[in-house]
């Protein structure tokens, strides 16, 4: 099993097959409109922006699960995301990462690599590192800023 094998809703309302991203190394983030860890919105784009011609993909899906940080509409969190921290990375509709209701990608990444004391994602901005065949290859926590996690895409580039 991989990533590859899930679907999820495009921010804009699109299904949009995971298989897609086949041959890229993903950073799949939970992410938040209203969170303190919303600042790392742009170091995420940094990322994309230097990487993207490489092979690489940020992921955003945005999640209400943690003290209602992200309640708006996905038209609102889009235009969010693009206005304060002109996220241009792919971003998909709002999902549940947790519980009953979690979106069977997460179910997966959190069987897959588990983080300090649970497999459960604690709060926003958790972030799986996928390697180009869809297999998880790292967690990080939601205080690790994305900058700070370079070698690690580097290395699954193969730079």
């Amino acid at each position: 099993m991989s990533v590859h094998e899930f679907s999820a809703m495009t921010i804009l309302g699109d299904l949009k097959s995971m298989a897609e991203y086949e041959g890229k190394v993903l950073l799949i983030v939970n992410t938040a409109s209203e969170c303190g860890f919303t600042p790392q919105l742009d170091g995420l784009q940094k990322l994309y922006d230097k990487y993207k011609d490489q092979g690489f993909e940020v992921l955003g899906f945005p999640c209400n699960q943690f003290h209602n940080q992200d309640p708006g509409s996905d038209a609102e969190i889009s235009n969010f995301c693009r206005k304060h921290y002109g996220v241009n990375f792919p971003m998909f509709s709002k999902v549940d990462v947790k519980g009953e209701h979690a979106h069977p990608l997460f179910v997966y990444l959190t069987s897959q690599a588990k983080g300090m004391v649970t497999k459960q994602i604690k709060w926003n901005f958790t972030k799986f590192l996928v390697n180009r065949e869809g297999e998880v290859i790292n967690r990080f926590a939601p205080q690790t800023k994305p900058e700070t996690i370079t070698k690690e895409i580097e290395t699954a580039l193969g730079a």
